[in-house]
């Protein structure tokens, strides 16, 4: 019996997405709920699990094709033999397309010798062993006619890389360098024509281009940030914070905080309280436009951007101005340790009022960040450095962060921003404040 293998529910209003990578191959055995492919729709990648238990009798799509929800990418052949035997030369030829197999011809005797450089030393692989290839490492293969199966991968779990295909490409041309000199002439002309093989370096150096889909998340966050550059009058006000208080604060308590929370005591905790402050006194900051109306809010749910494999996501956090430090550290942590592993919902990054943005963990000294429809404003957050300040006529070191606020000037006015601003760096320069609701 064959059981189809559908694209699931993507969430609300999510009615597609790309087939990324297929996690089984046909012919492989698969238990119920095992993932065999993953899809990625505009915000989040999404595993899709087999029905049943059996084996995969055939694949519908190819990587990177877009499907639609409900439609049928694969088989299963919950008997557990059909797909072996049917689809065991299917595989060998999409994808071990380099020649290499179990029935090898003629044409694949000079393959060993052009990828022993490359190989693990083993023996050639039977198809189902063959590993499965990324897009790009696919070109990669088929342009330099290697065999993948006796490549070594180095990334993760083993999967090779389009670095690993391009060594071995390399390592299989050095041998046929030297190997012309072995048919050898007299000494003395073999001496005069020894640096002829010098010119393959000029071959190893060409310009390369290589085309590649653009993600759906990226996709949609080049729409998105479009559309905010289009839609809102956006403008960035600049100011700097000195972060000696919260630096002093955090080694004072770190490890008490650790040891009663189980959460390290973080900069972005202190940042997101002194924008729920900041927010109560210049509501136009967490407010947003709808149509001809002006939305202000009692609440505040933080955007908070992490990085994730394939680019920044937003998850938000729900009520942040009623929430304790601990409370937001874990949220955060939580956030960032599931957008790595690709499991974080739709839900859970729809909804934000106001968004922050630490560019300073990559190192960046200043930045306009862009507004993140349809909120009215974004805090950019840079990284830490000594800078000579002025206090009380003398010249000392402190520990410096420049701070960037883009807003909508359709809804904020300067003064506004401004004001916003220095009521978050008030905060930061005195985190009492925050205590005690300054």
């Amino acid at each position: 019996m064959t059981t189809e293998v559908k694209v699931p529910t993507l969430g609300e209003s999510i009615t597609e997405g790309t087939l990324a990578q297929w996690l089984k191959k046909a012919g492989d055995t698969v238990a119920v709920d095992e993932p065999i492919a993953s899809l990625e729709t505009d915000k989040v990648t999404v595993e899709v699990p087999a029905p049943v238990a059996g084996v995969i009798a055939d694949t519908a799509v190819a990587e990177g094709d877009t499907v639609e929800v409900g439609a049928v990418i694969a088989h299963i052949d919950e008997s557990g033999k059909a797909g072996a035997a049917a689809t065991a030369g299917a595989q060998s030829t999409q994808t071990n397309p380099a020649g290499a197999g179990e029935n090898p011809g003629p044409r694949d005797a000079p393959e060993s010798p052009h990828v022993e450089p490359g190989a693990d030393g083993g023996e050639t692989s039977e198809s189902d062993e063959i590993p499965t290839l990324s897009p790009a490492v696919r070109r990669a293969v088929l342009e330099h006619h290697l065999d993948p199966t006796k490549i070594k991968g180095t990334g993760k779990d083993g999967r090779l890389t389009k670095e690993d295909v391009l060594a071995a490409a390399q390592a299989k041309e050095q041998p046929s360098a030297p190997a012309q000199p072995e048919a050898k002439a007299p000494s003395a002309p073999a001496a005069q024509h020894a640096p002829a093989p010098r010119i393959a370096p000029s071959v190893s150096g060409e310009r390369r281009e290589e085309r590649v889909k653009m993600s759906r998340l990226r996709q949609t966050v080049a729409k998105r940030l479009k559309e905010a550059q289009n839609t809102a009058a956006m403008l960035t006000t600049f100011n700097d914070v000195d972060m000696s208080a919260v630096i002093e604060a955090r080694s004072k308590y770190k490890d008490l905080f650790e040891k009663k929370h189980g959460i390290r005591l973080g900069f972005m905790s202190f940042f997101v309280k002194a924008v729920a402050l900041a927010a109560r006194d210049v509501p136009s900051v967490n407010a947003s436009i709808e149509g001809d109306e002006i939305v202000y809010r009692d609440y505040l749910d933080v955007s908070v951007a992490v990085s994730a494999p394939k680019g920044l996501v937003v998850p938000v956090i729900r009520n942040a101005q009623a929430m304790s430090f601990a409370e937001i550290e874990q949220t955060i942590a939580e956030f960032g340790k599931r957008a790595k592993e690709g499991t974080l919902t739709m839900e859970e990054m729809q909804g934000g009022t106001f968004t922050i943005s630490n560019g300073g963990v990559f190192g960046s000294l200043l930045s306009t960040p862009i507004i993140n429809p349809p909120q009215s404003a974004v805090l950019g957050m840079h990284r830490i450095e000594e800078r000579p300040v002025v206090e009380n006529g003398q010249i000392v070191a402190r520990p410096m962060m420049y701070l960037a606020l883009s807003y909508d000037h359709r809804l904020v006015d300067g003064r506004e921003a401004v004001t916003f601003l220095v009521r978050v760096k008030e905060a930061i320069e005195d985190p009492t404040r925050i205590l005690v609701d300054l």
